[in-house]
């Protein structure tokens, strides 16, 4: 079971840090959102990463 979070006490120290934090998240979505390249399906990240993870588990398995 997860701890149950306050919306009243912060996980950052300090004002500072939470500011800080919300201006990187803020940026990397926007960084996202201009990104030229095609987004790529769900259902095609998941099949790449069934692939790649039964070749690593056959590769550590050997």
């Amino acid at each position: 079971m997860s701890a149950e979070l306050s919306p009243i006490v912060s996980e950052f120290e300090t004002e500072e840090k939470a500011v800080s934090y919300d201006r990187w998240f803020r940026a990397k979505v926007q960084a996202s959102l201009d990104d030229p390249r095609p987004n790529v399906p769900h259902d095609q990240v998941m099949a790449d990463m069934r692939v790649d993870l039964a070749a690593r588990k056959k590769c550590f398995s050997s």
